[in-house]
């Protein structure tokens, strides 16, 4: 069986300048990875690439032994992807988002609705449901970018700093849901901070100027 992400020398430039620099990296199903290092680092590059939402300059990405760059409709099916900051329409309401992100992520339109009463319950937003996304706390914007992460239910769930900006209760709630997710996929997250790196990772890449430093 294929391991969840396998990854080889990936670099990726940006004028000549090497944001990432032959970095290379597997994950099997259960393991939660913390790219971990300072700002400017290269960890939200790394993400955006594994995601398929940036082209790598060389190196390969395969999810679930598929080639993310040959075939990235393929690979991409078994992803879900939070960025640094979440893609929300503000003019949205958060039932309304959720069920979009689900048919995007190709979910059959009679598993919708019920896709849609996991996650919010998954992500604590039963109660947010109605609410136009523009009129949600920072917190409650978060969670919603996790939840159209995960709606589909992927393999790899790739996160970019997924606690920034929360209060330590909300810190608190995304780290049980990261372990939680673990139990049945793969998780890849980014962090400048070690304890939070340490608080749910079971293994940890460290990036310095593009560069893997230490695995």
């Amino acid at each position: 069986m294929p391991s969840l992400l396998k990854v080889t020398g990936l670099t990726r430039d940006y004028g000549g300048t090497p944001a990432l620099a032959g970095v290379t990296l597997s994950l099997e199903r259960g393991g939660v990875l913390g790219l971990l290092g300072p700002n400017g680092a290269g960890k939200t590059t790394c993400l955006q690439v594994l995601s398929g939402n940036l082209a790598p300059s060389a190196g390969r990405v395969e999810v679930c032994g598929i080639d993310l760059v040959r075939h990235p409709i393929k690979a991409k099916r078994h992803l879900g992807y939070l960025p640094e900051r979440p893609p929300l329409y503000p003019d949205m309401r958060v039932d309304e988002y959720l069920a979009l992100c689900a048919r995007l992520h190709r979910v059959p339109s009679r598993q919708v609705p019920a896709a849609v009463r996991r996650v919010k319950a998954r992500c604590a937003l039963n109660e947010v449901g109605r609410r136009l996304l523009a009129k949600l706390s920072r917190g409650y914007r978060q969670r919603v970018g996790l939840a159209q992460a995960i709606i589909h239910e992927p393999e790899l769930v790739i996160l970019d700093e997924p606690t920034e900006g929360l209060d330590p209760e909300q810190i608190r709630e995304v780290r049980l849901l990261i372990r939680e997710l673990a139990v049945h996929c793969g998780v890849i997250l980014s962090s400048h901070i070690l304890p939070e790196v340490q608080a749910v990772c079971t293994q940890v890449l460290i990036l310095r100027n593009g560069r893997a430093v230490h695995q």
